[in-house]
């Protein structure tokens, strides 16, 4: 049932007619996008969690069968949030995946592919092997230590994709460098500037109310200098570490 409601359906088609959502020009490229490396560097709000949790279903349902996919964030709670929206996607696709009982934030679908959402931490990453998809939500606020630890997972497969998605946090760790290194990632930009579904009258709001050091950050997509951050990356990753006691899909 699975490989016969998508194998053949183009993603953008997919994500329209089964799952509902109609993807902007920006959206339908990441969906289309061959790359087996992409960076989306994007303003809150824009739907970058909710368009790559489209693009894992359509993975799911059209990936050979036993296929593995690995969610990272900075925190099981967001990570296991990801997860939800993958699993409401999977319902409006008429699926019903479960746990695939060995991990607690997971998705089971019946040709045996699943999804794994993990904290940001280096040992709980480590023990996953030949991923088809990897996707790391939040990247900038993810410790290097734990993107060193999921990049070796995709060393076996030349077919291997990893999505790094997130708004930036200053010029340092894995989510800058990559952004602004020379490997071939495709690399994509979506200030709120260029979002028609954010208004310019919020616009205003938040730069009155955030500042301009922030507002750049948040909502234009610029690595701004950390020497003015009050706060770092990491500082504020193990800020997000309380995890849910309770999972439901």
């Amino acid at each position: 049932m699975e490989l016969s409601l998508s194998h053949h359906l183009d993603p953008v088609a997919f994500t329209s007619t089964v799952l509902g959502l109609q993807p902007d020009p920006v959206q339908a490229r990441i969906l289309r996008a061959p790359d087996t490396r992409i960076l989306l560097n994007c303003t809150r709000q824009w739907g970058k969690s909710t368009i790559v949790a489209a693009l894992t279903v359509h993975h799911l349902c059209c990936a050979p069968a036993g296929s593995l996919v690995v969610i990272v964030s900075p925190s099981q709670r967001q990570s296991a949030e990801m997860l939800r929206k993958i699993a409401g996607f999977l319902r409006r696709a008429g699926l019903s995946p479960k746990p695939d009982g060995a991990n607690r934030y997971s998705l089971l679908m019946l040709n045996q592919s699943r999804a794994v959402a993990l904290p940001g931490k280096e040992n709980t990453i480590r023990g996953f092997s030949a991923p088809s998809l990897v996707v790391v939500d939040e990247a900038a606020l993810v410790p290097d230590a734990v993107y060193s630890a999921v990049r070796p997972m995709l060393a076996a497969s030349a077919t291997g994709r990893m999505i790094l998605l997130s708004t930036p946090r200053g010029r340092r760790g894995f989510f800058y460098d990559e952004w602004t290194g020379g490997q071939p990632w495709l690399r994509i930009s979506v200030p709120a500037t260029d979002c028609q579904r954010i208004s310019k009258q919020f616009l205003d709001e938040e730069r009155n109310s955030l500042g301009d050091w922030s507002f750049r950050q948040e909502y234009l997509c610029e690595f701004m200098d950390t020497r003015s951050q009050l706060f770092s990356p990491e500082l504020l990753s193990r800020a997000l570490t309380n995890e849910f006691s309770h999972w439901s899909l």
